[in-house]
């Protein structure tokens, strides 16, 4: 049972210090070629950790401004890590993310959400969205056949148009 436990211990080690390595390195190699293929601006994100770093996401955003500067479009790529080893039936949930959007009146609003079960790999996602002020993420866990996410990471604010 020892071995077992420090086996899985030993994997989750090894997934975690690679996904926290590589990705770095290919964020910032998209980012920059991002920002010249004519977005307006473009950075990565993340990791974006749910409560006791069960769960995590990461990624990209880049944001275009039309010729009046007065509405933009934003773009957003990611990964969704479920790094929750338990079985569902010892009470292992699954990774979940929720972007929401403030619009120029500054009202917020759910843009998007996915959920992610398959430890200890991750999904890719993507996006886009119009007329944004500020741009924020939470990454929570959930059950495996829905309900009410929990175990919830603060809010992360990926872009904020005043920052421009």
């Amino acid at each position: 049972m020892m071995k077992k436990i420090a086996t899985g211990l030993l994997a989750v080690a090894a997934t975690t210090a690679m996904a926290l390595a590589l990705p770095s390195a290919a964020g910032a190699t998209t980012a920059a070629a991002a920002t010249s293929a004519g977005y307006d601006f473009a950075d990565s994100w993340g990791p974006v950790h749910a409560r006791h770093g069960l769960a995590k996401a990461q990624g990209w955003i880049g944001v275009e401004w039309d010729d009046e500067q007065e509405s933009n479009t934003v773009h957003v790529r990611g990964r969704l890590y479920d790094l929750d080893n338990r079985t569902y039936a010892k009470g292992g949930k699954c990774a979940y993310v929720k972007f929401q959007a403030a619009d120029f009146d500054h009202d917020w609003s759910t843009v998007y959400t996915k959920k992610y079960c398959g430890f200890p790999g991750y999904k890719k996602f993507q996006f886009e969205t119009d007329e944004v002020f500020s741009l924020r993420a939470k990454v929570c866990q959930v059950g495996p056949h829905g309900g009410h996410p929990t175990r919830c990471g603060h809010w992360s604010y990926l872009y904020t148009a005043e920052t421009e």
